[in-house]
């Protein structure tokens, strides 16, 4: 049986991190758009962004949502990095469904090899589910099961562009949930 990522055909290996964000708050009077993240997910963010370190998934370019609680997220995670490559803030990526990710995602240029994408659910979870029939290991069952926050989700595929990239044609090679260390007092 062929796998998905080979199925997609020729052109380079190409890798889709998706992140979802971390662990927000829910402060009273404040705006869905504008909550912050909670304590645990500044634990969480940076161990995120350690994590891509670690299985070598630093992206070429990140896309992130504009909501208070996802660049929190990309800025605590990309501080653990050498040098964090450039980042494009899209409004579309708020509570977007998968047209929209897609959609977004599409528009990378050619030259990027890996792409982040960091939002919110149930889109996130939704795009990873549509783009990968397959996964490696059990890490399809275990996003079936739930996709939380500071998850990591990489998908691989061949293809000459990210405006090939669609629905079935890449390979879910990890899920990853990093958790930081909670301090003692």
């Amino acid at each position: 049986m062929t796998s998905p990522a080979a199925r997609a055909g020729a052109g380079p290996l190409r890798r889709l991190v998706v992140l979802r964000h971390a662990k927000s708050a829910w402060p009273e009077a404040v705006a869905d758009h504008e909550r912050p993240l909670a304590a645990r997910g500044r634990r969480d963010a940076p161990a995120a962004g350690r994590a891509l370190a670690e299985a070598d998934c630093l992206p070429d370019l990140a896309l992130c949502s504009t909501a208070l609680r996802a660049r929190q997220t990309w800025e605590l995670a990309s501080a653990q990095w050498g040098t964090p490559p450039p980042v494009r803030y899209d409004p579309r990526l708020y509570a977007a469904g998968v047209p929209a990710l897609l959609a977004a995602v599409r528009e990378a240029p050619p030259e990027v090899g890996t792409l982040l994408l960091l939002g919110h659910n149930p889109g996130l979870e939704e795009l990873v589910l549509e783009l990968a029939r397959e996964g490696l290991d059990d890490a399809l069952d275990r996003l079936r099961e739930k996709f939380p926050t500071s998850a990591i989700a990489v998908l691989a595929w061949r293809g000459t562009g990210w405006r090939a990239l669609a629905p079935g044609t890449a390979l879910l090679t990890e899920l990853i949930v990093p958790r930081g260390a909670k301090r003692s007092s």
